[in-house]
């Protein structure tokens, strides 16, 4: 037999018989990879992890409720009667005491009025003095009448007729008298819308929002400005009846600003609701902050109010009514 070496049909033959046993040896292992390797659990049929938690800290206890900072005074100040803006004596964010003026209406129709009523009040105090005078006059003419007519001296006629004379001037004052005190009053009236013109802050605090401007015509009722109060800050918040905590004046509650978790703030209980709230079986608690560091906060930053579970030896709650 020839060697294969001199026949290369032969070798190619062989090597490719090698290369297919090669190659089924790859193919029988993948397919069995038990046979290969320890099993593992594959990552679809391995449990799904469980949904992480909410952070505590995020949630409100049983204890502890959102509420906002308030003030007792804050208010839209509105114009008082009908108007043109003419002008602004406050603006946003100025600090204004009770009684200043924020802004003013036009009030030239409104002089020219009071000149004239103090104008027709001056005529009819003349013309009052004038009757006064005059009834002075009339009743000492009657008098005199009375007199003659005891003494025979005068007829009844005369007499009727001085009497007569005396009560018209009575009268005459008397309306004089009336319209005086007419013309005081319409006086008092133009003065009163005078002074509506100007709009005025109701109370100390800060002008926080403006809703008018120059030259803009304005009716009775329109908001012109906010004005409000930075302090005392106050908090008002629910307590559930079935809560173990018996809130009474004075009682302390622990504030901690939302924006500032780190940051806690005592406040003092004031108010307390008599009735509960048949809809949240709940009642209203009124707190009021106090101390130092508290100057920068402001009304209408969210809270959180805790108060503590529970203190015995303290008044109930207030019952349903």
């Amino acid at each position: 037999m020839r060697d294969a070496k001199h026949f290369p049909e032969t070798r190619v033959a062989l090597a490719a018989l090698a290369l297919a046993l090669t190659l089924g040896g790859c193919s029988d292992s993948s397919s069995h990879p038990e046979a290969a390797a320890p099993s593992t659990p594959s990552a679809a049929s391995r449990p799904a992890p469980a949904p992480a938690a909410a952070p505590l800290a995020n949630l409100p206890s049983a204890n502890e409720v959102l509420s906002v900072l308030t003030v007792e005074h804050q208010v839209d100040v509105t114009a008082q009667r009908d108007g043109v803006v003419t002008g602004i004596s406050k603006d946003e964010g100025a600090a204004v005491n009770a009684g200043e003026t924020l802004g003013k209406l036009d009030e030239r129709t409104l002089q020219t009025e009071l000149v004239k009523a103090r104008d027709d009040l001056q005529v009819d105090e003349n013309n009052h003095k004038y009757k006064e005078a005059e009834l002075k006059a009339k009743t000492s003419a009657l008098h005199r009448q009375e007199q003659l007519r005891a003494n025979g001296l005068s007829t009844e006629a005369d007499l009727e007729q001085a009497q007569f004379e005396a009560k018209a001037a009575e009268y005459d004052m008397k309306g004089y008298e009336a319209l005086v005190e007419s013309g005081h009053a319409e006086i008092n009236r133009l003065n009163l819308e005078v002074e509506q013109t100007q709009i005025k802050a109701p109370f100390s605090g800060v002008v926080v929002r403006r809703y008018i401007r120059e030259g803009q015509a304005v009716t009775k009722g329109d908001k012109a400005f906010r004005v409000t109060q930075l302090a005392p800050l106050q908090v008002q918040f629910q307590v559930p009846e079935t809560s173990g905590w018996k809130p009474t004046i004075g009682a302390p509650v622990q504030l901690a600003l939302v924006g500032d978790a780190n940051r806690a703030v005592t406040a003092h209980v004031l108010k307390i609701s008599p009735t509960i709230d048949a809809a949240s079986d709940s009642y209203d608690v009124l707190a009021q902050l106090g101390g130092n560091g508290i100057g920068d906060l402001r009304p209408g930053m969210a809270v959180r109010v805790s108060w503590p579970s529970a203190n015995a030896g303290i008044n109930a709650a207030p019952k349903k009514q």
